[in-house]
């Protein structure tokens, strides 16, 4: 068994905590991003509105992979674009 087999094999049911937490509380998590966000855009008046968005974005996303919902919000990164629509003539 190499290091990394045994580092894996110890922290996995720290990986299974860590999942159970984030389904039993996400919410509250999330919650909190958006109001984090809230109180920070107000208080740089609004002039990283997009970077704000795109860290809450993000961080969302982490939440959800870490809750193991896979298919609720977050894109299937796997799956290719759709179509683009044909250009109208």
């Amino acid at each position: 068994m190499g290091l990394l087999d045994n580092l894996k094999a110890k922290l996995s049911p720290a990986k299974d905590k860590v999942s159970g937490l984030a389904q039993q509380h996400g919410d509250k998590v999330q919650h909190g991003l958006d109001k984090a966000a809230k109180v920070v855009d107000e208080k740089t008046k609004g002039k990283y509105s997009n970077k704000i968005h795109t860290g809450t974005g993000k961080a969302k996303e982490a939440m959800d992979r870490l809750a193991h919902k896979d298919g609720t919000g977050a894109p299937d990164r796997s799956a290719p674009p759709p179509d683009s629509p044909p250009p109208a003539s």
